[in-house]
């Protein structure tokens, strides 16, 4: 079974390939440019960490450049940080970043012992809560969807899937809402677009994503879509986001509704928050870019050059 993560980047390469080359190369020159010397990626403040540098590599990878250089630097970055005491987010990082660097240049970082796949699937496995998903913390008491979502992809990467997956089903559809979204948490008082795309890719990955909530998730995705083109993280947020213009209409196509991506609306909405100097900007009132935001904005555009083929 190709992993999610993979299958989705290749996806995403495929598109990227039939982007104008000037876009392209605009991006691909800029993320490029924001390895810093130690091999890693940072945001916008502080040093290198796993988080963006899996951000960057995705981008570059789908872009078509990430070279052998690049993936070595990054490479010796990621394995100075396998025995360091990282968040959970930045370990899932690594191993993604990982994942990358090997399947896209063959430079290995994983150890390839089983101890040090079956600790690792331990420690993920320290933020299974009560009700069948994953806290973002092991102080964590409710499970969270989009933290669920990224301990499965990583799990399936190691190669140490749960063997009981039903309890996470359960989770998963305790989360969906009545207007055919999907919450966060238990505590939350609305579903989101993030934790929906969470949701339907963690059905996804186990295999049990019923069709028979395609048409009211899909629609409670496009009802999202704003005036500006984009997509907007939830129904009390007035404005579209890169990151819920990507994950939705991802979303929708994997639910076989890409027939409601608006796709010119989209294609706007995205290149109005690219830089002239290269990168992406989050959303309209955002000052600055980065490589996070830079890979939702390659990806956006990248997904709606695979619309005919979904």
């Amino acid at each position: 079974m190709t992993a999610y993560l993979h299958e989705l980047t290749l996806r995403l390469a495929l598109g990227a390939s039939r982007l104008p080359s000037e876009t392209r190369q605009l991006h691909g020159d800029w993320i490029v440019a924001q390895q810093r010397d130690d091999g890693g990626f940072a945001g916008r403040e502080g040093g290198s960490d796993p988080y963006y540098t899996a951000f960057g590599l995705r981008s570059l990878w789908i872009l078509d450049r990430l070279d052998k250089d690049i993936a070595t630097r990054a490479g010796e970055f990621l394995r100075a940080r396998i025995d360091g005491r990282d968040s959970i987010i930045d370990a899932i990082s690594l191993v993604f970043a990982a994942a990358i660097c090997e399947l896209a240049q063959g430079v290995v970082v994983l150890p390839d012992e089983d101890d040090w796949r079956n600790n690792f699937a331990n420690l993920i496995e320290t933020l299974r809560t009560s009700d069948g998903g994953y806290a973002k913390s092991p102080e964590g008491k409710a499970g969270s969807t989009y933290q669920t979502f990224l301990n499965l992809l990583c799990l399936q990467l190691i190669d140490r899937m749960p063997s009981d997956i039903d309890p996470i089903v359960d989770f998963i559809q305790s989360q969906l809402q009545p207007e055919g979204g999907y919450r966060e948490i238990r505590a939350a008082k609305r579903a989101g677009v993030n934790p929906t795309a969470a949701a339907v890719g963690t059905l996804k990955v186990l295999d049990r994503l019923d069709p028979a909530i395609a048409e009211e998730t899909s629609e409670f995705i496009a009802d999202l879509h704003t005036s500006e083109g984009g997509l907007t993280a939830n129904t009390r947020i007035p404005f579209a986001d890169l990151l819920s213009t990507f994950t939705g209409n991802l979303t929708l196509i994997d639910l076989g509704a890409g027939s409601l991506v608006q796709e010119s609306a989209t294609r706007r909405y995205a290149y109005s928050m690219q830089s002239a100097e290269g990168g992406f900007h989050g959303f309209a009132l955002d000052q600055e870019t980065d490589v996070e935001y830079t890979f939702y904005g390659v990806s956006a555009l990248s997904l709606l050059e695979t619309l005919e083929f979904s």
